[in-house]
Order: structure tokens, then sequence, then C-alpha cells
């Protein structure tokens, strides 16, 4: 199969933030925040496609696109399209708004990235209507739409029924699907076989791969990008010899990716495998210390396997 932009290894980037003024940003940025590294950011997404990942996704929940300034927000996608070519770059185009999720949408268009990640209305827990609404909204803009399904943070799941209509609309090309709920799989191929899908949590990788996937939107391979790639080439392969053990050792780390502190417990794998995780904004608070304690023993059990 062609590789299409939304397809393989797309790593939802850790945006690394340090104290400090920003440096140039302007008056739209708040001095009191820890500022983005706009040059380590660019560093950490070449790192990733030289390390074998088949692109990034920037301005998603673990870049904190939340908290981020407009200005801001739109500097991350065109560090991105800059550091790796826009075809290999995912745009996160999440708000509360339509119109907004458009704009951003519109953005990324304009700084040639290869398609867009949107999540369903989330400012408040919105009907059929208003989601099949949203996505023809976003769909104007022109790029390819992923769909995120993430029914616990939005309050608004996205069944493989609806996500047959948007896809049948010609709304979205492919599912980021986040449930947990690896059984979505088949009956999605049943309602939509046209619509790819895509691993959305790093946990349920190795299900979802024999069930037939064409990417997974990772977290992990933010810190241990070799390894990660390696498990899904051969998951999605069918070789599960390779991909079996790997998985076993990798998914005391790939778990964190569902829980609320996974922003956290990444950026400390990647701080303790050598990269800049670094600490996030507020609202996120550090990990506990028997968080901290988990993320450190399973980190340094892979390290001292080999994996990287």
């Amino acid at each position: 199969m062609e590789r299409k932009p939304w397809h393989g290894v797309m790593v939802a980037t850790a945006l690394p933030l340090r104290a400090g003024d920003p440096s140039d940003d302007g008056p739209d940025d708040r001095p009191d925040d820890l500022a983005v590294d706009f040059d380590g950011y660019a560093a950490h997404c070449r790192w990733l496609v030289d390390n074998g990942c088949d692109g990034v996704v920037a301005n998603g929940s673990l870049g904190e696109y939340q908290t981020l300034t407009p200005r801001e927000r739109a500097r991350v996608i065109e560090t991105a399209v800059e550091a790796v070519g826009g075809a290999r770059v995912m745009a996160g185009v999440g708000a509360y708004g339509a119109a907004e999720s458009r704009r951003w949408a519109e953005q990324a268009r304009e700084a040639g990235c290869g398609s867009v990640l949107l999540l369903p209305p989330n400012a408040y827990r919105a009907d059929e209507r208003a989601v099949l609404a949203h996505y023809r909204e976003v769909a104007r803009a022109g790029l390819p739409v992923v769909a995120y399904n993430n029914p616990y943070d939005t309050k608004v799941d996205l069944t493989p029924a609806l996500l047959a209509r948007l896809h049948q609309e010609g709304l979205i090309v492919a599912v980021k699907e986040f449930s947990g709920d690896v059984r979505r799989a088949y009956e999605l191929a049943e309602l939509a076989p046209g619509l790819e899908l895509l691993v959305g949590s790093d946990d349920v990788l190795l299900e979802l791969a024999v069930a037939g996937v064409t990417g997974w939107v990772a977290g992990y391979p933010n810190a241990l990008p070799a390894s990660t790639v390696a498990l899904y080439r051969a998951a999605v392969a069918g070789d599960l010899a390779t991909a079996l053990p790997l998985y076993r050792t990798l998914h005391p780390l790939l778990r964190w990716d569902s829980k609320t502190e996974f922003v956290q417990a990444i950026k400390l794998s990647m701080d303790l495998a050598g990269r800049y995780g670094g600490p996030c904004r507020q609202p996120r608070q550090p990990l506990t210390g028997e968080q901290a304690a988990a993320v450190l023993a399973a980190t340094e059990k892979a390290l001292a396997e080999g994996l990287r």
C-alpha cells in the first residue's frame, strides 16, 4: 500500500519546555510560563525520523497544546514542518468550536502539513448532529482529516456507526482509536471498510495490529523510538515471534499512555533515556514519588535490556 501522510508510526510529540522568559515570541506569551524550546523541538522531530519513525503529530495532548498561546501553537506546526517536511506532519487541530478547529486546519494547510487530527466537539457532550456539523466544517479546510476518538476526555464517543457516517460523507480518512475496545476494529471494518484504523493507545498496539491497522499515533517512541518502531513493524507484519517479547517488555511503559499522567511519564522516560523531556506546564503536576518510581523502574529495565 502506498504510504499516505497518516500511515506508519506517527509520534505524538512531547514539547520541550524550559525555565526562563520566552526569547522572541511577543506580547501574547505569558512570561511566567515555561518557554517552548523551538530549536529543541525541531531537533527532537528530526531525531525521531532519523530513528525510524514515519512522522510526527504536532499539537496533540502530549504536546500540551491546551496550554499554548496561539502564536506558540502556530510556531510548533511551522517548526515541525521545517524540521521533517510537511508530508510527515499531522497537525492536531482540536479546539472548543468548529470555527477555531477549521482555522487551525487552514493554518496547517498553509504550513504544508499532510493531514490533521481532529477531536469531536468537547465543550459539552455533543450529539450526533453536532459531531457531523463539526467535521463538515473542518473538512472544508481541504486537508485529510483523521478523527480522534477519545470518549474518556471528550465525553463524546465516535462509535463505529458514527465513524461510518463521517467516512461515507468523505469527511474523514482514518480514525485514531483510543477507546481501548479492540473489538471495535472488526465492527468498523464491516461498517466502513475503506476507513483506515490507527492505533491510538500504546497499550493495545499488538491487539489492534493483529486486527489490521495502517498506523500508530504513538507516545512512547518519544523516549524509545527504535524499539517501539521495531515492535510496530513486527506487529503489522504478523511476526509475533519478534513482536510479543518486545510488547511484554515494553508494556509496563506503554500502559502509561492510557493514564492521566501520560505526559509526565513519557517525559520522565525521555530524561532517563538521555533525551530532554523536562517539566510540564500547569495544570499538569509532577508525578508523585510512587508514580515516578514505577516509571523509573520500567524505563531502566527496558534500557538494561538494550531497548532504545
